[in-house]
């Protein structure tokens, strides 16, 4: 498990020159620390109670400069949620505790738990349901977010 994350940390690193300023922008890493949970007590860290009542913490590692690819980690207290409208964003995701209940709109059921990874298209549509999880993701939208 260690090595797959050191992978996926190691996919999410990345070095670009902002064309527009010239400034070199630094790898955006995820030390051993932010990955066991320390992430969530950055400043920038985003927490969201939602209607259902659920609180979500959610930090971004890295916006590239054309809006389209970004990485961070998220993580979610227990939610049941049906996303009737296409997912909108092609997401991999790689979870670190917890699990996810994803059951598709043709009633195919897949659980995927901490240690495993799941990519889902933009397209998908579905149920989402987890008793709460903390992963990392790594999202591509064509049009930028």
């Amino acid at each position: 498990m260690k090595t797959l994350i050191t992978l996926v940390a190691a996919f999410m690193l990345s070095q670009a020159v902002s064309a527009e300023n010239q400034t070199t922008l630094l790898p955006a890493k995820l030390s051993l620390a932010d990955i066991a949970g320390g992430i969530f007590q950055r400043p920038d860290m985003i927490q969201t109670q939602h209607e259902d009542g659920h609180v979500t913490l959610d930090v971004t590692s890295l916006v590239s400069s054309d809006q389209k690819f970004s990485s961070g980690m998220y993580k979610s207290g227990k939610t049941r949620l049906a996303v009737t409208e296409p997912y909108g964003v092609d997401e991999f995701m790689y979870f670190l505790a917890g699990s996810v209940t994803l059951t598709s709109d043709d009633g195919t059921v897949q659980t995927i738990e901490a240690g495993e990874g799941v990519t889902i298209a933009k397209e998908w549509t579905g149920i989402w349901e987890t008793d709460g999880y903390t992963k990392i993701w790594v999202i591509y939208a064509a049009t930028g977010q």
